[in-house]
C-alpha cells in the first residue's frame, strides 16, 4: 500500500479514519458526529481536487451520504478508496486488531477534533430508520408469528406492561406500529456546549466527566442525579429531579446526548430534567438528536418506554405489513409506500418526511373509508327489497293546506326528493335529512309519514331523548290542531285528512307511558291500526311489533348505534325505507364522507321571521355582569341557560365540576331564583324530568353540560351562557345558540372563555360574526377537523388516527380512486387487492365493535 505523502491535505487522514470506522459498524453513518455529509459540506472545497471527474463531483461532494442505503455507502466509501489510493495517499492510517476493528490505541486521532472518540462508536443523531423495501433494518416476524401478533412478543414487554397498553387500545404488533405520535418535538439541531445559550431548547453530544446522587431541599428528602457533561468546546451542568438509577448509569466517558432547555443557575449553564440517550452500539438515540414523536400515554406508561419498542417494531416487525394500494394507485398519486410511510410518521427525517408520511396514511384512512361506504351501499342497493310507495297528492295537498304557514322552497325541494325515493322499491329509501334547529324538518318527515299512512301502511320516528320524543309529538298535535275532527289524548292523536274516510292515527311511547297506554299502543301497533309511532329506544323493545312499518325515521341519528338504526328498520315485514334526520350542518365534504351510502336532502333556509340571536364573547372579567344580565332577563319573566363543557358525557370530573358551580350559583349568585342542574353522570329519567321542569316553566335557570345540545325546546328561554365557550366546536356552539331564540322575544348567546388559544379566538369570533350554520360548519371543519366536529365518538365514525378531513384534495382523490376500484373489482376479489381488501375488513371490524 503507497506511503502516505508528506503533504497530504489535513481533511485526509480524518477521513481516512471515518471510513475505516464506517466499514467496521456496517457502514451506520455512525463515525463522525453529525454524520458524513456534516463532514463532507466543511471539507467539499478542499477534497474537489481529488475528483476530476465533473460527473462524479455531485454523487462524492454532495451531502447526501444519510440517503444512501448501507450498501451505496459501501460502494461511495470504496470510491473515495480508490481516489485517495490513486493520489499516493494512505486510505487506512489505523492499526487494526485481529478482528479488523480499530486499536484502542488509535480511535478517536485527528488533527480536526471531529472523529469520534469514544469507547463506543457514536451512532447518527439526526438518522431515523430508512424504509427500503427487502432492506436488511426491516426483518419479518419470527417463524409462526404474524404482524397480528401480541404485544407481549416484543422484547422488554410482559403482562403489566401489556395491560397498560391495552388502555391506549393496543394489543398486537400491527397495533403499536399505528400507534402514531401526537406530534413530534424538534430536537434535530445539534450544538456545541460553548453554543448554548439560557432559555433556548438545545440537543448535546458529550461526554460523562462525573455523575453522582445528589440531595436537595433543606432536609435533603429530595434526590436527583447530578451530571458534569463535556465536549471539546466546553462543559456544562445536568440535573435530573427523582432519577437517582441515572447516577449509576452514568458511567464516567460514557457517551450521552441531551435535549432540552438551558437554564442560567448561579451563573452557570444548567440543564434540567433533560431528555436524555446513552449512546452505545445497539440502541441508537430514540429521545434527542432527532425529531422525537410524543405518543398518547396512560398510567404508568412512559414516552421513552413506547419510542424504545416501536423502534423495535418497526426494526423487526415492519417488513411483514402489506402495502394496501396498488401499484397504479401509488404511481398515480405519488404517495411513500406503506412501509415507509409508517417509518416516517414515528421517526421523521425532517418534517417535509413527516407531512408526506402523515397524507399516505390518511390517503389509506380516507380510501379504506370510502371503499367500506361504496361496498356497502352496493350491497344494500343489490340485495335488500323494499315497498314501494304510490303518494296520493290529494292527501299531502290536504295536508300542506291546512298549515298556518308554507313551506320554504327548500322544505319543498327536500320533501320532493323523499317522495320520489319513496315510489321505488329497490333500494329502498336511505336518506340523510339535515337542516338547523328551526329549519322546519319536523314536517318534511311528517308530510312522508302521511304519505306512508295514506297507502295503508305505518311509520314510526325513534329519538334519543324522552323530551324529544315528546316534542315530536306535540309538533304532531298542533299541525293535526286545524285538521276534521282532532282528537287528542295523552299518548294518542287521531285526526281526519281528505279525502280519506279513516282517520290517521299516532302514538307516543317512551320508557315513561304508562302500563295501560303502552298496552293498548303496543297492540294497535302490532293489528296495524296504529299509522304513526314517535318513541325512544322503547320502539324496539322486544314485544313491540310494526308489521306494516314502511317508513323508518331516526331524529339525531349520530346518537344511535348502527344495530339500533338497523332494528327499527326490520321491524317490519320487509326491510323498510330509512330516513335519518340531524340538526347538525355537516359540509358537503364530510357529508361525502361520512355518510357515502346515503342520499342528501338540505334544508338550508329558515321560515321567513326567525329571529338572529345575540351573539357577543365576554372575557372571565365580564362575568358577574353577565349574571346580572341573565337576572334581568329572569325578572322579565324570561328563562336561561348556563352552559359548561363536557367532551365526553361519561368524564366525572367534568360532571362533577357542573355539579360544584351549580351548587355555588345557587347559593351565592342566584339564591333568590329556581335553578335546575343537568349532566350526563345523571339518568335518563333524572335528565328528562329536569328538560320537563324548564320547559314548563318550574325553573328560571338551567345549568347544564353538553347533554342539552339536542332535545329541549323552550321558546320562553332567551339567554344561552356557555362558559368555556372555546373548548367547544363551532358547530357546537351554534347548536348551544339554537335553543334561545325560538319563540317571540329577542334572545341573546354570551361566550365566556378565560384564555382562547388563537385557534379559538377565530372560532369565536366568527360565531359572533356569522349566523348560517352550513357557513360555520364549512369554518368549524377548517379549523378543528373531524375528529372534533360531532364531540367525541357520537359521530358514528372510526377512529381516523392522520385524516384531517378539511385536506379537501386528499378527500376527493381518495373518493375518486375508491370508486375506481370499486367499478374494476367491487369485491376486492382480485389478487392484487388481496392487502386492501384485508384492510377494509379490519376497518369495517373496528366500526363495528365501536359503533355496535
Amino acid at each position: 500500500m503507497a506511503a502516505r505523502r508528506a503533504d497530504a491535505p489535513n481533511w485526509t487522514i480524518p477521513f481516512c479514519k471515518i471510513l475505516d470506522l464506517e466499514e467496521a459498524h456496517g457502514f451506520d453513518n455512525s463515525a463522525v458526529v453529525g454524520g458524513m455529509d456534516q463532514f463532507i459540506q466543511r471539507w467539499s472545497e478542499q477534497m474537489s481536487p481529488l475528483v476530476p471527474d465533473p460527473s462524479e463531483k455531485d454523487y462524492l461532494l454532495q451531502p447526501a451520504y444519510a440517503e444512501l442505503l448501507a450498501q451505496e455507502r459501501q460502494q461511495w466509501a470504496a470510491r473515495w478508496r480508490d481516489l485517495l489510493s490513486g493520489a499516493g495517499l494512505q486510505p487506512s492510517t489505523l492499526s487494526t486488531n485481529s478482528d479488523g476493528s480499530p486499536s484502542k490505541g488509535q480511535r478517536g486521532a485527528g488533527a480536526t477534533g471531529t472523529v469520534s472518540a469514544p469507547p463506543e462508536r457514536v451512532p447518527s443523531m439526526a438518522a431515523s430508520p430508512r424504509l427500503d423495501d427487502g432492506g436488511p433494518r426491516f426483518g419479518k416476524p419470527p417463524v409462526g408469528l404474524t404482524i397480528d401478533a401480541p404485544i407481549d412478543k416484543l422484547r422488554g414487554v410482559d403482562s403489566k406492561l401489556a395491560a397498560r397498553f391495552q388502555r391506549l387500545e393496543v394489543s398486537t404488533i400491527r397495533d403499536l406500529l399505528y400507534l402514531f405520535p401526537r406530534r413530534h418535538k424538534d430536537y434535530s439541531q445539534v450544538a456545541k456546549i460553548s453554543d448554548l445559550v439560557p432559555g433556548q431548547e438545545f440537543t448535546v453530544v458529550a461526554q460523562v466527566w462525573e455523575a453522582r446522587e445528589v440531595s436537595l431541599g433543606q432536609r435533603g428528602k429530595l434526590k436527583a442525579t447530578e451530571a458534569v457533561l463535556s465536549d471539546e468546546t466546553g462543559n456544562v451542568k445536568v440535573i435530573w429531579f427523582g432519577q437517582r438509577y441515572l447516577a449509576r448509569s452514568l458511567k464516567p466517558n460514557s457517551r450521552v446526548s441531551i435535549s432540552g432547555k438551558v437554564d442560567l443557575y448561579r451563573g452557570q449553564l444548567v440543564f434540567e430534567s433533560p431528555e436524555y440517550d446513552i449512546l452505545t452500539a445497539r440502541q441508537p438515540g430514540l429521545n434527542t438528536g432527532r425529531l422525537a414523536p410524543v405518543y398518547p400515554l396512560t398510567r404508568g406508561l412512559a414516552v421513552q418506554t413506547v419510542r424504545r419498542l416501536t423502534w423495535q417494531a418497526i426494526n423487526g416487525w415492519l417488513g411483514a405489513v402489506e402495502d394496501g394500494l396498488p401499484a397504479p394507485t401509488l404511481e398515480r398519486t405519488g404517495l411513500m409506500p406503506i412501509r415507509e410511510a409508517i417509518s416516517q410518521a414515528h421517526y421523521p427525517d425532517s418534517s417535509y418526511n413527516c407531512e408526506a408520511a402523515r397524507r399516505r396514511l390518511a390517503f389509506d384512512e380516507l380510501l379504506t373509508l370510502q371503499l367500506a361506504v361504496l361496498s356497502y351501499r352496493r350491497e344494500r342497493e343489490q340485495d335488500i327489497q323494499g315497498i314501494p310507495i304510490k303518494v296520493d297528492e290529494r292527501v299531502l295537498h290536504s295536508f300542506l293546506g291546512s298549515l298556518p304557514f308554507p313551506l320554504t322552497e327548500a322544505q319543498q325541494r327536500c320533501m320532493q326528493e323523499i317522495l320520489a325515493d319513496l315510489g321505488r322499491d329497490t333500494p329502498p329509501m336511505n336518506r340523510l335529512l339535515q337542516g338547523e334547529v328551526g329549519s322546519g324538518k319536523t314536517v318534511v318527515v311528517l308530510a312522508a309519514l302521511l304519505a306512508v299512512a295514506a297507502a295503508g301502511h305505518q311509520g314510526a320516528i325513534m329519538v334519543p331523548t324522552e323530551v324529544l320524543a315528546e316534542q315530536h309529538f306535540e309538533t304532531v298535535r298542533q299541525l293535526f290542531n286545524s285538521l276534521a275532527r282532532p282528537v287528542q289524548e295523552d299518548n294518542l292523536i287521531t285526526a281526519y285528512i281528505e279525502p280519506l274516510e279513516h282517520p290517521i292515527t299516532v302514538g307516543l311511547l317512551t320508557g315513561s307511558t304508562r302500563a295501560k297506554a303502552r298496552r293498548d299502543l303496543v297492540e294497535m301497533a302490532s293489528q296495524g291500526t296504529l299509522d304513526l309511532l314517535v318513541g325512544t329506544h322503547a320502539l324496539i323493545q322486544e314485544g313491540v311489533e310494526l308489521p306494516k312499518l314502511v317508513l323508518a325515521v331516526m331524529d339525531e341519528q349520530h346518537r344511535f348505534g348502527v344495530r339500533q338504526r338497523s332494528a327499527l328498520r326490520e321491524r317490519g315485514a320487509r326491510t323498510a325505507h330509512s330516513l335519518v334526520m340531524s340538526a347538525t350542518p355537516i359540509p358537503r365534504t364530510l357529508s361525502l364522507t361520512l355518510y357515502g351510502d346515503l342520499d342528501i336532502s338540505t334544508i338550508d333556509q329558515l321560515p321567513p321571521g326567525r329571529q338572529q340571536v345575540r351573539t357577543r364573547w365576554v372575557g372571565p372579567e365580564r362575568r358577574q355582569a353577565a349574571y346580572g344580565f341573565v337576572r334581568k332577563q329572569v325578572a322579565e319573566g324570561r328563562q336561561a341557560f348556563i352552559i359548561y363543557p363536557l367532551i365526553d358525557e361519561s368524564e366525572a370530573v367534568d360532571a362533577r365540576a357542573a355539579t360544584e358551580d351549580y351548587q355555588w350559583l345557587a347559593s351565592d349568585v342566584f339564591p333568590d331564583l329556581r335553578l335546575g342542574l343537568l349532566h350526563g353522570r345523571m339518568t335518563g329519567r333524572d335528565k328528562d324530568r329536569v328538560m320537563r321542569q324548564f320547559r314548563d316553566g318550574e325553573l328560571d335557570i338551567l345549568a347544564s353540560t353538553a347533554v342539552v345540545e339536542v332535545g329541549i325546546d323552550v321558546p320562553n328561554a332567551t339567554v344561552m351562557l356557555i362558559e368555556g365557550a372555546d373548548r367547544f366546536g363551532l358547530s357546537q356552539l351554534h347548536q348551544f345558540r339554537g335553543r334561545v331564540g325560538r319563540g317571540q322575544h329577542r334572545s341573546y348567546c354570551l361566550l365566556v372563555s378565560n384564555s382562547p388559544s388563537e385557534t379559538a379566538r377565530e372560532r369565536l369570533n366568527a360565531l359572533e360574526q356569522i349566523n348560517d350554520g352550513f357557513h360555520l360548519a364549512e369554518v368549524d371543519l377548517e379549523l378543528r377537523g373531524p375528529g372534533d366536529f360531532f364531540g367525541t365518538r357520537q359521530s358514528g365514525l372510526p377512529n381516523l388516527r392522520m385524516a384531517h378531513l378539511s385536506d379537501r384534495e386528499l378527500l376527493n382523490e381518495a373518493r375518486a380512486e375508491a370508486a375506481r376500484i370499486i367499478e374494476e373489482d367491487p369485491l376486492l376479489e382480485g389478487e392484487h387487492h388481496a392487502a386492501l381488501r384485508a384492510q377494509v375488513g379490519r376497518f369495517l371490524a373496528e366500526a363495528s365493535a365501536e359503533f355496535s
